[in-house]
């Protein structure tokens, strides 16, 4: 199976706790997040919309229909994009072992993570922070 991942969502699958915008964003999160843990999962890592974005009711036309989000949301997935092997397509165990080695600081996270909504309560950020400690 392949999917299709934002490289910022890298990030946000890592602090997934349930959150979302609607009913079918969290549904939809939920299955890609439970399916990126399984083997045989082959992840193409991209700065648009993705299978993740396919049930965000802020997706309009393609874009997010804020369109300085938009611009700011691909600034996010190109500083990860930075970080990884020149490939299209990922194992996704190798690619979040990769995301474990490059973003596992406060300061590797900030300057993407930090106009994140769910910045205060993500499990992803508590740890890094406390493992920082």
């Amino acid at each position: 199976m392949k999917l299709v991942l934002r490289a910022h969502h890298l990030l946000c699958l890592q602090g997934f706790q349930g959150y979302g915008y609607d009913e079918d964003f969290i549904k939809n999160m939920s299955l890609i997040n439970s399916l990126i843990r399984e083997s045989n999962i082959k992840i193409e890592v991209v700065n648009r919309p993705d299978d993740i974005c396919k049930k965000c009711p802020n997706l309009e036309n393609g874009i997010c229909k804020n369109i300085e989000n938009n611009n700011e949301i691909v600034l996010m997935d190109n500083q990860v994009i930075s970080k990884l092997p020149n490939k299209e397509e990922f194992d996704s165990v190798f690619l979040f072992d990769i995301i474990e080695k490059y973003f596992s600081t406060i300061e590797s996270i900030y300057d993407i993570c930090n106009g994140c909504r769910w910045w205060r309560i993500c499990k992803f950020v508590k740890s890094i922070y406390l493992n920082s400690r």
